[in-house]
């Protein structure tokens, strides 16, 4: 039996996204935090194995509401921030609209959904093409559209006026992807959500240092939540998931200072690697940097035979690589090495 003759032509004409884990000493390529939450045990030495988790992730969404000043009824919980985007996708359907360079993950869902993608490419300072948006919502009225701000893999935020202006003329919802808001000097979209109906907040806590938990969630109108809760599956969040969230994000100070220490190490490498002949660092709003040179390629392979290990993003942005601040150690050790490779 030949099984690609039984496979969706959605799904054969796709490529599944690259998560290989590559050996290497330093691994500064996927965007994790370097700190993590360590005080696991505690936190679910009560769960019972044998039950299912709570559906509504209950005492999880009390305390992100309280934090951010929402109803608990505008927020629903995702497997990752992922399977949200699978979720929306699923209840609204195409065409999905988005820029590029992003997140891979909205042409790839949409397209295993067998829906319809238009792409409206980034300026040359990797900020939203109004023009092109606007054009595309009048032309394609998109049901969908995506903006990672800060955007993954450029680091910048995009211009909240840009962005309001997208809001404004669609007629279909606008998903703004906050995944790395925690790093930005921008407040992000949250205040705008009780005024624009037809907005949705994604936000998750990989990035901080909850990776491991794939814990993400949508904050919208209870309209949109409740269309979209249709699709969830049940019990799509895990109890060991809910109950280590819920007790890390009770220790917010610890959450705030590697946050801090992040963004004060991806100033400072941004000002060394300024200095770094034939490397142009791009400015971040993110926890990774955007590095610009004129034979990546080389640069990476140097790196990983030194046990660092950063992404080479030669089909996304040309000429680029992307690190991820890791430690003050970490960070020292890929600077030491970028620079001895650069300096030939």
């Amino acid at each position: 039996m030949d099984i690609r003759k039984l496979v969706k032509k959605q799904v054969s004409a796709i490529t599944a996204y690259d998560a290989k884990r590559v050996p290497c000493r330093i691994r500064l390529d996927a965007n994790e935090s370097p700190y993590g939450f360590t005080d696991v045990g505690e936190s679910i030495a009560g769960i019972r194995t044998n039950r299912y988790p709570d559906p509504e992730a209950g005492t999880l969404r009390r305390l992100i509401a309280k934090d951010l000043g929402v109803n608990p009824g505008n927020i629903l919980f995702g497997n990752g921030s992922d399977e949200l985007i699978y979720f929306l996708v699923t209840t609204f359907g195409g065409p999905v609209s988005f820029p590029v360079p992003t997140f891979s993950m909205y042409g790839i869902i949409s397209h295993s959904l067998g829906e319809k993608t238009i792409e409206v490419s980034l300026d040359e300072d990797f900020d939203l093409e109004l023009d092109g948006f606007l054009k595309t919502i009048k032309r394609e009225k998109p049901k969908l559209i995506f903006l990672s701000s800060p955007n993954n893999p450029t680091g910048n935020c995009f211009s909240t006026d840009r962005i309001l202006k997208i809001i404004e003329a669609s007629k279909g919802i606008v998903i703004v992807d906050e995944a790395y808001q925690p790093f930005s000097s921008e407040k992000g979209m949250l205040p705008l959500l009780k005024d624009c109906g037809n907005l949705v907040i994604l936000r998750t806590l990989s990035k901080i240092g909850l990776a491991a938990l794939r814990l993400g969630f949508m904050l919208a109108d209870h309209e949109i939540i409740r269309e979209v809760n249709k699709v969830r599956l049940p019990f799509n969040v895990n109890s060991f998931s809910q109950a280590i969230a819920a007790a890390a994000l009770k220790k917010k100070k610890e959450f705030r200072t590697s946050i801090k220490t992040i963004v004060a190490e991806r100033e400072k490498l941004l000002k060394e690697m300024a200095k770094t002949e034939g490397v142009i660092p791009f400015p971040s709003e993110a926890n990774f940097i955007l590095l610009r040179m004129e034979d990546p390629d080389y640069v990476y392979t140097s790196l990983l035979k030194r046990g660092i290990l950063v992404r080479n993003l030669r089909n996304v942005v040309p000429g680029c690589l992307r690190m991820t601040i890791g430690t003050p150690q970490e960070n020292a050790a890929f600077l030491k090495a970028l620079n001895e490779i650069t300096r030939g």
